[in-house]
């Protein structure tokens, strides 16, 4: 969900232009949940991983989530944005949440950056020398170095150890009024389970990484602010299970309309896929900074069935504990200019960081069984 930080939040041509969308209605909205019935498995094709690097505009991720062995949780994340092929950047963001609750954040733009030819892999600075993201032949195993930031180094392998994840046949959510030729989309592909290893060392202390790692490979292809007015984000990580819940709500321009993608993986399989889960924020506070009602409790619900055939249902409610971290997206736009956005379009993005231990229920037919595991969470506001 990082993806708005750099280019979308920090370009005023991105931000500003265009600002006033029509009001289009939910017709100009194609939900990944109608291709649902096209991929009943839920598989993910090699041709899944490559960048897209579309030629408009559009925020492109590939982002890890690592919950360590030593209690520290790592973000490392790979953008790459375009700017109505005026301005084309690549970055790469870390943020290490240390068990202490230090946070460290570097974001550091990339230079002489390039995919390899198949688009699975990405370098940046001479001979790959100051970053790379390599993906192994067989598919299934990612290895991040960087250098980019002399206090941040980064010699981080990620192994995946489930099937990777997806809704449909391409795992987009299309925008416009005419089907068959969209303006815009959303796509997520995840590998729900995988392990991690390796260091981030952060200003000389090293950090071994070793641990639970989710991997979310996103596409916004359209500007940010008119894709989605709010977003949620839910992973959940044990030893036998893995879920995760994407869900984002559209402006009014689209019928103000929520999709929904979620999963769960156990012992190893497939437990469900769905795009009928829900998450519902059932307790907030104003935050008098942000002006957002900060969520202080949440449920969320995975519904679908088995791939038996068996009905099933998810549940993790819990309070939340005091955030991780608020993330002012806008920060880093001129205070003049973030102005006249949030004016223009009624953007005043933030985002809402949580990281704790929960109890995640998950009911089988009449079987119903508890899991305890560690579930970060992100809640965004947009507009």
């Amino acid at each position: 969900m990082l993806s708005w930080v750099t280019k979308a939040a920090q370009s005023t041509l991105s931000a500003v232009a265009g600002t006033a969308e029509p009001i289009y209605g939910p017709e100009a909205l194609q939900s990944v949940a109608k291709q649902e019935d096209l991929n009943p498995k839920y598989e993910v094709t090699d041709d899944d991983v490559k960048w897209q690097a579309l030629e408009s505009t559009c925020a492109e991720t590939q982002t890890f989530y690592t919950e360590t062995d030593g209690g520290h949780f790592v973000m490392l994340q790979i953008i790459y944005s375009n700017v109505s092929n005026i301005h084309i950047s690549a970055q790469l963001n870390v943020k290490v949440f240390f068990p202490d609750g230090r946070v460290h954040w570097s974001a550091k733009t990339m230079t002489d950056y390039a995919f390899d030819p198949t688009f699975r892999s990405f370098f940046a600075g001479e001979n790959g020398e100051d970053f790379s993201i390599i993906l192994n032949e067989a598919g299934d195993s990612y290895h991040i170095k960087s250098r980019l930031d002399p206090e941040v180094l980064v010699d981080v392998t990620i192994d995946r150890k489930v099937a990777g994840f997806k809704v449909g046949k391409d795992a987009k959510t299309n925008y416009g009024d005419d089907p068959a030729n969209p303006w815009g989309c959303i796509r997520h592909i995840f590998w729900p389970k995988n392990r991690a290893s390796g260091t981030v060392e952060v200003k000389g202390e090293k950090v071994d990484v070793a641990g639970k790692n989710i991997f979310v490979m996103a596409l916004q292809g359209m500007k940010p602010h008119h894709a989605a007015c709010k977003w949620n984000f839910i992973t959940f990580q044990s030893d036998n299970v893995a879920a995760i819940m994407m869900e984002f709500t559209t402006p009014p321009s689209y019928g103000s309309q929520t999709v929904t993608v979620g999963t769960i993986f156990k012992d190893g399989v497939l437990l469900q896929g769905t795009t009928t889960g829900t998450v519902a924020h059932t307790a907030t506070k104003m935050d008098p900074v942000t002006q957002w009602e900060e969520p202080t409790a949440f449920k969320v619900v995975w519904k679908g069935k088995t791939q038996d055939g068996k009905d099933t249902e998810s549940v993790l409610e819990t309070d939340l504990k005091p955030k991780l971290d608020c993330v002012d997206i806008m920060a880093e736009v001129p205070t003049i200019i973030k102005k006249f956005v949030a004016g223009a379009v009624g953007t005043r993005p933030y985002m809402y960081q949580y990281r704790q231990e929960v109890t995640l229920k998950i009911k089988v037919g009449e079987e119903v069984t508890e899991e305890k595991g560690m579930m970060f969470s992100e809640a965004t506001f947009i507009s």
